[in-house]
This record gives structure tokens, sequence and C-alpha cells, in this order.
């Protein structure tokens, strides 16, 4: 098969099949003319290559599953990790979701006065900070109360703020 052939059939540009090519995830087995020609198995490494992305490996890991002889050879612990990976991932989406859900439909007069949304202010404002001099800082409960005296670090250059 030429790479136009395969492009079409895998659904993927030309142009990332030489990219595989390069990271040696794929192997072409000659030219014809200038085209580069691939084996037919090149489809199902392809779509394990897919499959690999779509679960969220990287490049550098997806040529790992595969031995030099081309041959598969997956690391089960390396599965397990991705999965737990994901499972992080869907719960933290999750509880996302359910804040926005709750956020949209909330029927205190402001966001600021319901308990939920600042329970998940506080939460989120664990997440905020500001990298300067190697240290970070966090916006704390009392600044986010209003409380006097919380000095809080802007990322606009640098600036400072007092409530």
């Amino acid at each position: 098969m030429d790479i136009t052939e395969v492009a079409r059939c895998s659904g993927l540009p030309a142009s990332t099949l030489r990219f595989y090519e390069e990271k040696r995830l794929i192997a072409s087995i000659g030219r014809r003319g200038l085209r580069r020609v691939f084996d037919p198995n090149v489809l199902e490494r392809l779509a394990l290559i897919t499959l690999g992305r779509s679960a969220g490996f990287s490049l550098d890991e997806i040529g790992l599953m595969f031995a030099p002889d081309g041959r598969l050879r997956i690391d089960r612990r390396m599965l397990a990790a991705k999965a737990e990976e994901l499972d992080r991932t869907i719960r933290k989406l999750t509880e996302m979701r359910d804040g926005l859900r709750h956020a949209a439909a909330c029927r205190a007069p402001s966001h600021m006065e319901c308990p939920t949304f600042r329970r998940i202010l506080r939460a989120a404002s664990g997440a905020i900070g500001v990298r300067r001099t190697g240290r970070t800082v966090s916006l704390t409960d009392r600044a986010l109360r209003g409380g006097r005296g919380a000095q809080v670090k802007l990322p606009i250059h640098g600036a400072t703020a007092r409530d």
C-alpha cells in the first residue's frame, strides 16, 4: 500500500504517517516512485497507536509497547497505571461537572452567598498560585471571605494587593 492508500484507509494525514515513521512507530517497506510503500499490516499498528493516543499515552510510551522486531509487548503495569490516572481524571471532571450544574441551578441571590459554591471555590483556591521566586502563594479562606490584612500576589507583573 502506498502512503496515499494508508492515509485514506487509516484516516490519518500523510504528514502524520511520515512523522510516525520518523519516530520509528511504523516503517515503510520501500518506495513506489517518490511515495513510501507500507505493508498492509501497518493499518493494525496504526489502530494500536490511535488507541494508545486516545487513552492518553505519549508517542514515546507507545513506542515502548513494540519490541525491536515489531511485535507487540505491552507492559501490563503501565496499562494499570494509566487506568488509575484516567480514574483520577474522571473523578476530577465529574466533580467539576457537578459543581457547574450546581452553580447553574443555585437559587442563592449571589454565588458568593451559596455555601456549596463557596466550598467549591475554596477547593479550587488550592490550585491557584503564582510562581514567584521559587515559591507558590495561594489564596486563603480569609482572603476569600474578605478578611482584613490578607495579602495575595497577583499574576500580573508580580503586583501585590491588600484587602
